[in-house]
């Protein structure tokens, strides 16, 4: 199974992000699938969107919530955009795939203030 078939009916993907001195950084995540794109709702300060402002060459597999690949990884391209329009666009499109579960995440991160920005990950050859 390759490219966004892998990705189809899986609750997590893994994605490697690059630190500055080239060592990577694999982080277990909620994503949503819309077109050709998967999308990550995460705060705007964490690691992994800063990792990726700086190097937007990542890495993904599906998996279990724990990491633990349960595919193939595959090359792609990530872009950080904090916009309310792309922020509200995954904060959908996350609700409509983890319902309840997603609503109590995005609760607590509301009363602790949290900022969010989304991220857009293209597989290579797309």
């Amino acid at each position: 199974m390759s490219g966004l078939q892998a990705f189809e009916k899986q609750q997590y993907l893994n994605i490697e992000t690059m630190r500055k001195n080239g060592q990577g950084v694999k982080t277990p995540v909620w994503f949503a699938q819309k077109g050709e794109s998967l999308f990550i709702w995460t705060e705007s300060g964490s690691g992994k969107a800063r990792r990726i402002r700086n190097f937007p060459q990542v890495q993904v597999a599906p998996s279990r919530a724990d990491g633990t690949p349960v595919g193939d990884w595959v090359a792609a391209t990530a872009q950080v955009d904090g916009s309310a329009a792309a922020v509200e666009h995954v904060r959908v499109l996350m609700q409509q795939k983890y319902g309840l579960m997603f609503s109590m995440f995005a609760l607590m991160g509301k009363l602790r203030k949290s900022k969010y920005t989304s991220i857009r990950v293209e597989l290579a050859g797309r």
